[in-house]
């Protein structure tokens, strides 16, 4: 009696799919040096520890300078300051620029004290009096500010990311040096078969002998995939070899794969290894090439059987276990190099240069919508927030909306975001979107948000503070966080509130003109300039430092502790965070708003979702929130 086992049901392929998504691959977390990093994926979120750059900086060659002592100042009637000295990128500044005086600066270098603005040196000449100054500046003009980059506390890379050279380089410039990353599975490969020969040995064709081509194949597709190939000896038709090698690799790796000996002849015997050893879930697939497969469990690993003929083993490998791995890994699926879309936004050039322009993706049912990425040359973001190049000719003007473009990727790894969001960066924000999966968000403030929502770029704008502007936008929900003014532990200036910021000389540290917080802080001094009748402008005068801002919510505090600011304007979360005293304000709403054109795309409905069953996890231990 024949020994054979027939293929009599064969299993769809959408049933093997699923047969290997109820395995279990994914393997442990684990530690990298940065250098060791690459290509590895974020295992959990990774927040700026410091700010980038650590000091204020000129951003050209020219003269730190008192903006207040340029005013007036034009080409007809240029304004002379002493020349005090030099200051050097990589070198502490030993000059104080004090009224009426300048000092020559590099590009990079920190500003000197008492200088708040930089004229180019385009824009003065050397004259026997000392430097005339042929232009008037304002107040932080050609200075990256401390945190301008990447703010401290801010939410540098999320979990999942994939990590590429661009995002060694922003955590390179965070000074981290080792990183959380999810582990690659550990793959054992077995090719079964008594003709086999491995490469490099005595091949005898004369015996049907043929060399082991799929062991190197399918090792290949495992690296490729993400994982880590472990290659074991060549295994005959011998059930009890056979029987050996694969509890050997079970009990090794996260995956065993082997090829050959899957049909369901007689001598064809692994299927028996595994119902003896472990479980048989599947065997056979309706599928050309490819058809006898074997998905199963081995001890406590996850096991598949491929065919033997090379291109049935690589055919059924790239399209069920690649992507198995690919997953257990954290990776992207991959996809071309280059993608078409459309342009979101007009976007102006005519500068007779050939163009590389950084841009983003976001993906509508009306298909890829391109937007122009630009923080300038010194940001080390701009490249982590874009996912390729657009290339614009040098004749060109202008890239009109919805023009065609194509996007040259990083690399055939990247994706479109499942999500993209702009607007006021937080806290609670940042641990929200740890629970979707691939977001991007801009944190660009809340008027910025507000904006590009109604261009109809990204997907939501988180907002807060007041704003006289609508915006057509479905709310998805929102929380409220208590502001203020951050001072040192005890407060030792004995700061009671905002007429003291008016009325005394303290030094304050404001937030962008784009943020939330700051829109708070105005409409308040309104108020106290209704109170004591007086124009606003008459207080915001008398604010030492006012217009002295910086980018992240944890930025003024850091000032603040620094020494730099006696005040700065913040959440009394941060306070707390920081061990700063606190000076409350009042309370603020940060709402979030979708566009009304993708609140059916599937990042926007994950983020509904996280807000409405994960916003008071996100809550815990941040003082002054509330849902």
């Amino acid at each position: 009696m024949s020994d054979r086992r027939q293929f009599r049901d064969l299993d769809s392929p959408e049933r093997a799919r699923e047969a290997i998504r109820s395995l279990d691959l994914t393997p442990e977390t684990e530690t990298v040096p940065l250098d060791d990093a690459r290509h590895r994926v974020l295992a959990e979120r990774i927040d700026a520890r410091l700010d980038v750059p650590g000091f204020d900086r000129a951003s050209v060659d020219g003269y730190a300078v008192r903006a207040r002592d340029t005013f007036g100042a034009d080409e007809a009637d240029p304004v002379v300051l002493d020349h005090i000295g030099t200051v050097h990128a990589g070198a502490e500044p030993d000059v104080e620029v004090r009224e009426g005086t300048c000092a020559e600066i590099s590009t990079g270098a920190v500003m000197p004290p008492g200088a708040d603005a930089v004229v180019m040196v385009e824009r003065t000449d050397e004259v026997d009096a000392g430097i005339a100054i042929r232009t008037s500046v304002a107040p932080g003009d050609r200075v990256m500010v401390a945190g301008a980059d990447v703010a401290a506390g801010s939410r540098a890379l999320g979990p999942g990311t994939l990590l590429t050279p661009r995002e060694i380089g922003l955590l390179s410039a965070l000074g981290v040096d080792e990183v959380p990353v999810r582990g690659k599975p550990t793959v054992g490969i077995v090719s079964t078969g008594d003709e086999l020969v491995r490469p490099g040995e005595d091949l005898h064709s004369e015996a049907g002998q043929i060399y082991d081509v799929n062991s190197y194949t399918i090792a290949a597709g495992v690296e490729e995939a993400g994982g880590e190939a472990v290659l074991y000896p060549h295994a005959g038709d011998d059930y009890d070899e056979m029987e050996r090698l694969l509890v050997e690799a079970a009990d090794e790796c996260d995956l065993v794969l082997s090829s050959g000996s899957t049909s369901a002849s007689a001598v064809d015997v692994i299927y028996r290894v595994i119902e003896s050893e472990g479980e048989l879930l599947l065997h056979g697939v309706s599928v050309k090439p490819g058809k006898p497969m074997l998905v199963g469990r081995l001890e406590e690993s996850a096991y598949v059987g491929l065919p033997g003929y090379p291109v049935s083993a690589l055919t059924i490998f790239r399209t069920f276990v690649a992507p198995a791995i690919r997953s257990a890994a954290g990776l992207p699926v991959p996809r071309t190099a280059t993608v078409e879309g459309r342009m979101a936004v007009r976007e102006r050039y005519a500068e007779g240069r050939t163009r590389l322009m950084p841009a983003g993706l976001v993906e509508t049912d009306e298909g890829t919508l391109v937007y122009p990425v630009d923080k300038g040359s010194g940001a080390t973001t701009s490249l982590v927030e874009a996912d390729g190049v657009v290339e614009v000719d040098a004749d060109t003007d202008y890239l009109a909306e919805g023009e065609r473009v194509t996007v040259q990727l990083f690399s055939p790894d990247v994706r479109a975001p499942t999500l993209l969001g702009v607007g006021e960066d937080d806290p609670a924000l940042s641990r929200l979107l740890d629970r979707l999966e691939r977001p991007r968000y801009l944190d660009v403030g809340s008027r910025q948000g507000r904006r590009r929502l109604r261009d109809g770029v990204p997907d939501v704008a988180v907002v807060s503070g007041p704003s006289d502007r609508d915006v057509d936008a479905v709310a998805l929900g929102g929380w409220t966080r208590e502001w203020g003014l951050v001072v040192p532990a005890g407060n030792p200036d004995g700061v009671d509130g905002l007429a003291d910021l008016v009325d005394r000389d303290l030094r304050f540290v404001d937030r962008a003109a784009d943020s939330g917080l700051r829109a708070s802080l105005d409409t308040e001094l309104d108020r106290l300039a209704d109170a004591r009748g007086v124009d606003r402008r008459d207080l915001i005068d008398a604010i030492d430092g006012y217009d002295l801002t910086v980018k992240g919510f944890e930025s003024p505090a850091r000032k603040v502790i620094g020494g730099a600011a006696d005040v700065g304007l913040g959440l009394r979360a941060t306070a707390d965070t920081l061990d700063c005293g606190f000076v409350p304000l009042g309370t603020e709403s940060v709402r979030v708003l979708a566009n009304p054109d993708r609140t059916n795309k599937p990042g926007v409905e994950a983020l509904r979702s996280a807000l409405d069953t994960h916003l008071d996890d996100a809550l815990v231990g941040l003082s002054g929130f509330d849902s």
